[in-house]
């Protein structure tokens, strides 16, 4: 036993009730700012790490997408309703099971009349059980007896401005990995999983049954310039390239160049900022689908 009474050891038990007994001094806006400069502090660690060759840049990523998670809400990273894959409620039961089945998605939203009638969310595996019941069960009935609407979960809403870390608290909660995303009119605006958000973290997670773009959006071209789809997000593509460009106005390429052009571009109009030469080389009705990058 050590004769010097300061040289024993601090448990870290002790260390831990200080430590909240510190926190209770302080306001909530104080604890706050601390813990701000504290993650401020932590991301400028491992960007200096990588800096220096010390943290691997997938490593440096997968970090910095964890101290994100809430600072970004869900609206940035959700799919937008335009590429949610819809079941008509109304549609013939073969027909239904048909196109479940042709879905590469396990959960698909029910509607009627309009996508905004969200009516609830089929899984695949209770759509097969019922298909079961209704042809091997005791009272077998047939397909045509099939009713979508009662095989299908109560949807789940949540506001567009939700904080990603606390959608992921609440998935977990509610041992759920499907929301439907609304704005404050209840106005759906798209579809967020818990996949998506562990993919800002560790990046894309693919399945066999996913279908993986071959350029992943992102090619360079022979003259060192880079072809991005108009889609792409602003943070996948700093993250690929180890660009800066600004994402608080826009969540995609496409939105940041209609943001500062302050209009809808035609194909082959050609405009300068944030130190990079955008060239719009795709377009389908209003929207940009294919951009050409260069440094300036």
């Amino acid at each position: 036993m050590p004769s010097d009474p300061t040289t024993l050891p601090v448990r870290p038990s002790l260390l831990h009730r200080l430590f909240r007994w510190v926190l209770r001094l302080f306001p909530r806006a104080t604890r706050e700012s601390a813990m701000e400069a504290l993650r401020e502090d932590i991301a400028g660690a491992i960007a200096l790490g990588h800096s220096e060759g010390a943290v691997e840049k997938a490593d440096r990523d997968r970090l910095l997408g964890a101290l994100d998670l809430s600072h970004r809400t869900v609206d940035e990273i959700m799919r937008h309703r335009r590429q949610i894959e819809m079941i008509d409620a109304d549609l013939a039961p073969g027909e239904i099971i048909s196109r479940v089945l042709a879905s590469p998605y396990t959960r698909l939203p029910i509607f009627r009349e309009s996508d905004d009638n969200i009516l609830g969310v089929v899984h695949a595996k209770d759509l097969l059980r019922e298909v079961d019941r209704l042809i091997r069960g005791e009272e077998a009935q047939g397909i045509e007896a099939l009713d979508i609407v009662k095989v299908a979960m109560k949807p789940y809403f949540i506001p567009e401005t939700t904080a990603l870390d606390e959608q992921m608290r609440e998935f977990l909660a509610r041992r759920t990995h499907f929301a439907l995303v609304v704005d404050e009119y209840g106005t759906l605006q798209g579809l967020i999983t818990l996949e998506d958000i562990l993919e800002e973290i560790v990046g894309d997670i693919t399945d066999e049954f996913d279908v993986v773009r071959k350029d992943s959006g992102l090619t360079m071209t022979e003259d060192g310039a880079w072809l991005v789809d108009g889609a792409m997000t602003i943070r996948d593509l700093n993250r690929a390239t180890d660009w800066r460009l600004p994402d608080d106005e826009a969540n995609t390429l496409a939105g940041l160049v209609i943001h500062e052009a302050q209009m809808i571009p035609n194909e082959g109009q050609v405009f300068s900022f944030h130190g990079f030469r955008f060239e719009v080389v795709g377009k389908r009705e209003n929207r940009i689908t294919r951009l050409k990058l260069r440094r300036l």
